[in-house]
């Protein structure tokens, strides 16, 4: 009996595999919301100032941080929780694939939040001419809360491996 249990608790792993391919559909929608900001911008882009050009170019940036950690959290959940990507040889393979357990997913995780958060409060500054200062030091504050989370969990994981 305990075995059987074992192994069905073992198997169960499997219910993640739609949430891993899910998030290749959430990266596909963003690839979307992109390229639709890309196409929506072009046929303005000698009307627009240099700060709009730079707020649009911002979110951009943003958008292609987070496709990047779509990707990190989708690949590496998958091989930590799931099974192995088995890759051809022939095939390009990623550096990192099979190497980050899930603590340094985590702190990858975290590092990519902090800059996130970053181009965000980056666009609040450019556009502060039209944001209310509550709303700014809000920002502030919060960006500086994933800052000192991540530094806390990159310190503890230091702690903790040694």
């Amino acid at each position: 009996m305990e075995r059987v249990l074992e192994n069905l608790m073992y198997a169960s792993r499997w219910i993640l595999a739609p949430i891993y391919f899910g998030l290749s559909l959430a990266l596909l929608a963003l690839c979307l919301k992109f390229f639709q900001e890309v196409i929506h911008v072009l046929p303005h882009i000698f009307e627009k100032t240099e700060a709009e050009l730079i707020l649009v170019l911002l979110s951009l940036i943003d958008m292609s941080l987070v496709g990047g950690l779509l990707v990190m959290v989708m690949f590496s959940g998958y091989e930590n929780f799931v099974s192995q990507l088995d890759i051809d040889e022939s095939k390009e393979k990623l550096s990192w694939l099979g190497k980050m357990d899930s603590s340094s997913l985590k702190m990858k995780v975290a590092a990519s939040i902090v800059a996130i958060s970053s181009i965000h409060l980056l666009r609040v500054f450019m556009d502060a001419v039209n944001t209310s200062n509550d709303k700014i030091f809000w920002y502030v504050i919060l960006h500086m809360t994933f800052v000192v989370s991540a530094f806390a969990m990159g310190y503890l994981d230091k702690l903790t491996k040694h």
